[in-house]
Parts: structure tokens; sequence; C-alpha cells
């Protein structure tokens, strides 16, 4: 009388056991074989999921030797990938020249100092027309708001802001064509 059939195991315990303690040997197989496949990992983890998968629709009688032979699919597609592809690998990170969108520190000092010699050309003006140069050309408020707001005509405004506007630009020529 002959056995009944065995009942195959459950495929978790089925991977446990089968085919997770070929991956070290595996892959130590690919990096030795497939030296050029930079992530060896990748190929290893993609192998288990078509293994897994594959198990799914039928029966696999050597797990090994289908895993070594869907790893090794796997890293031939991955080398003819990366042949056809524009895309270089960099190794060292820090060979690669990257250009900063930041300003360097020069730059951004001579902006402060930019900055510096605006605000103190415009807090040399007298009151009136620093505040009316302030809310018109640095605020962008309206002439006629700013009448209304400081109960003066909008030529007194007019006059004032463009007053202003002279005087910031003649400190700033001054300043900046000294030695």
């Amino acid at each position: 009388m002959k056995p009944p059939p065995e009942k195959p195991a459950p495929p978790e315990k089925w991977f446990q056991d089968e085919v997770q303690p070929h991956g070290p040997s595996l892959k130590a197989w690919l990096r030795g074989r497939f030296p050029a496949v930079r992530d060896v990992d990748d190929v290893v983890q993609e192998s288990y999921l078509r293994i897994w998968q594959a198990r799914a629709r039928q029966p696999i009688d050597s797990a090994k030797a289908f895993l070594f032979r869907i790893a090794r699919n796997l890293a031939l597609d991955t080398l003819r990938h990366e042949r056809h592809s524009p895309i270089n690998a960099v190794t060292d990170l820090s060979r690669l020249i990257v250009l900063e969108d930041k300003p360097d520190a020069a730059a951004t000092a001579a902006r402060q100092q930019e900055i510096d010699l605006l605000v103190e050309a415009i807090d040399g003006l007298p009151a009136r027309c620093r505040e009316i140069f302030i809310l018109r050309k640095l605020r962008g408020v309206s002439q006629k708001d700013i009448a209304a707001r400081l109960g003066l005509s909008e030529q007194t405004v007019q006059v004032q802001a463009a007053r202003g506007l002279r005087r910031v630009a003649e400190s700033l020529r001054r300043r900046l064509s000294r030695p």
C-alpha cells in the first residue's frame, strides 16, 4: 500500500526553508559572476518576489536552481538596460560637481551692503518725504490713498515721492562711486 501523497508546505514555510537559506550564496555568486551589476540586493529581492509568484502558480522542484536561474536572468536584464541607459552611475558622490542656486557669501555680503546703503539713504530723507516715499515706492500704496491717509493733496504726494526718489538715487550714486 502506498503512503498518501505529501501535503505541500504552506508558502511561508516553503519560502523560509527552501529559498531564504540560499540568499547569502546567491549574493556572492552574483557579485562574482556579474561584477558590473551595481545593486545585487535589488536583484536578490526581485528574484525572491518572482520565485514566490511562480510557486503560487505551480510547484517548484528545485528552489535553489530556480532561484539562481531567475537571478541570472535578472542580472543579464539589468546589464542590458544599463548598457542602453544614458544615465551613468556615480559611486563617489564627493567628486560630483553640484551647482547651487544660492548666492555665495560674497554676493550675499554685497547684497546686504546695498540694502544697508538704501536704508541709510531713505533714513536721510525728511520725515514727511520719507513716510510718503516708503508708502508709495516700497509698499505700493496709491497716491490717492496716501493723500487721503495723510490729509494731503495728490499733487503733494506725487512731488514728495519724486523728490524722495531723486534724493535716494543721488545718495546711492555718491556712496557707490566712492573708492
